[in-house]
């Protein structure tokens, strides 16, 4: 009788493991379709390039992470500054590590802002323009001029 009871007991334990055994086919599926998700973005990327002419002015292409949101200055900043476009290069919830960040920016003569959406993300600005295009070119030039950092500098329109 023990014998029967121990060998059921070591079946069902056995069963019990295998069936938590996460499947490798499982994870080879899905990162295939996340390959060929890549694959497909990439092609239509190398299909979307533009042609140059040396008399034209180059334009900026806008980022997919450009984003439009209403915004407002904290109390102690100044709104003049902002316009319509902006480049924004750091988004916060903690109000030191943005202040800190703005600090940073002050010192290297720009006149940052930090400005709050309606999910209370703060946004260091440092740069605005009436112009996307002007916009557009302050980001890339920050983003070369602080390479590696910065990278992930984009552009907000804002909303009224």
């Amino acid at each position: 009788m023990k014998k029967i009871l121990l060998f059921g007991t070591a079946l069902c334990c056995v069963l019990m493991l295998s069936s938590c055994k996460s499947k490798s086919s499982a994870y080879k599926q899905a990162y295939e379709q996340a390959r060929s998700n890549d694959d497909y973005e990439e092609d239509e990327f190398e299909n979307d390039e533009t042609e140059v002419r040396a008399n034209e002015e180059v334009s900026y292409s806008s980022s997919k992470s450009d984003k439009s949101e209403k915004i407002k200055v904290l109390s102690g900043e100044s709104e003049a500054g902002l316009k319509k476009y902006s480049v924004v290069i750091g988004s916060f919830k903690n109000r030191t590590n943005a202040y800190s960040l703005k600090e940073r920016m002050a010192d290297e003569g720009y006149r940052p802002v930090v400005a709050e959406n309606d999910y209370g993300m703060l946004r260091v600005i440092v740069t605005s323009f009436d112009s996307k295009t002007d916009a557009a070119r302050s980001r890339d030039n920050i983003k070369s001029k602080y390479a590696p950092n910065f990278q992930d500098a984009w552009l907000l329109e804002r909303k009224y």
